[in-house]
């Protein structure tokens, strides 16, 4: 299957019902794909009128006890940044993928890693958190969508899919493991006054500052428990590595081909490959610093992750930076003469 269209159908499968999106490419396959398929489970699929709509959609299916999803690329991202920090602030679970393109701005409709910013240190106002998740095949594009909606709903906090154009666009094999979606409880759920004494209230607002300040104390306390519990990653050859590559995403694929090429060499190069973005595995990250020389940081983009890197490693060791942007993407060819330069001494930080 296409990227987008195994993202959709695994939503379909971890039990969503309720979809509301605005096409904007590299993504728009994923909404035609709901758009095709919602009415054939008897969801609700909705086109609104614009991603400032479509995100307080998902507030408030999510707000009746929902599975509710909604999907853009990165400007449409950006409109929807307010309604994520309500939907955080209020404490309700749902799932929202971001197909990355070339920015700032407008930018390309080619794939990119320029979100990375956004997606981890907030996006919108106040102090919150999305659990990020970063796949990097149409596989793990569906397990992650299937997990994700889990997630979603034992934090009762929202999850972003961070992938890219060329995720979404690229076809490869899929099996859909997962044939029951996970039945979750909600008491919170605002559906009416049926077999309750007072009715649920979701809000986001609190006037009183000791009150404010309590409701963030609430925040922090779980997003210190999701940090403990759901930080994930992926290390190859890091045991003996002189040099750690870190990528995630497309590029992680495209760093591991230079890893085994300078490996055939005689280059004792690793890769390290965050899964989730955050929690960011700055322990796991660390720990690979006591073993290796040096770190490469890949991505498409100025030099986003590179920040969480140098912070993981306490700048324990010196980090390299490569990175394509505006919609290109690196090569193997590429990195792997980025591994040779610093190899020789002649790579720059």
């Amino acid at each position: 299957m296409k990227g987008n269209e195994a993202i959709g159908e695994a939503a379909i499968v971890a039990g969503c019902r309720h979809y509301f999106g605005y096409p904007i490419t590299p993504q728009t396959e994923l909404t035609e794909y709901m758009a095709r398929r919602m009415p054939q489970v008897n969801g609700v699929f909705l086109q609104a009128e614009s991603e400032i709509a479509a995100i307080n959609m998902v507030y408030g299916a999510a707000g009746a006890g929902a599975r509710a999803m909604t999907s853009s690329s990165s400007p449409g991202i950006s409109l929807k940044q307010e309604g994520i920090s309500y939907i955080a602030g209020a404490e309700l679970p749902c799932v929202i993928v971001n197909i990355q393109r070339g920015g700032p701005g407008l930018g390309s409709i080619q794939p990119a890693q320029s979100d990375y910013f956004q997606a981890t240190k907030g996006g919108g106002h106040g102090d919150y958190h999305c659990i990020v998740l970063a796949p990097n095949s149409v596989q793990e594009l569906v397990d992650v969508t299937v997990e994700s909606f889990d997630l979603a709903d034992r934090y009762r906090n929202p999850v972003l899919i961070l992938g890219d154009g060329a995720l979404g666009q690229m076809m490869e094999p899929v099996e859909f493991r997962a044939s029951v979606a996970t039945v979750v409880e909600k008491p919170w759920a605002a559906v009416g006054m049926k077999n309750r004494n007072q009715p649920n209230i979701i809000n986001s607002l609190h006037l009183k500052a000791d009150e404010q300040e309590q409701h963030n104390h609430k925040l922090q306390a779980r997003y210190a428990a999701i940090t403990a519990s759901e930080t994930r990653c992926e290390e190859l050859y890091t045991d003996d590595a002189e040099l750690t590559l870190v990528a995630y995403g497309i590029t992680s694929r495209i760093a591991r081909t230079a890893v085994e090429k300078a490996r055939g060499e005689g280059m004792k190069v690793g890769l390290f490959r965050p899964i989730s973005l955050w929690p960011f595995p700055s322990d796991q990250l660390f720990s690979t610093a006591s073993r290796t020389k040096a770190f490469l940081t890949i991505e498409m983009s100025a030099g986003q992750m590179i920040e969480d890197v140098k912070l993981a490693i306490r700048c324990s060791k010196p980090v390299y930076f490569y990175g394509r942007y505006g919609g290109m993407i690196p090569s193997p060819r590429e990195i792997y003469h980025e591994i040779v330069k610093i190899f020789d001494g002649k790579g720059g930080r």
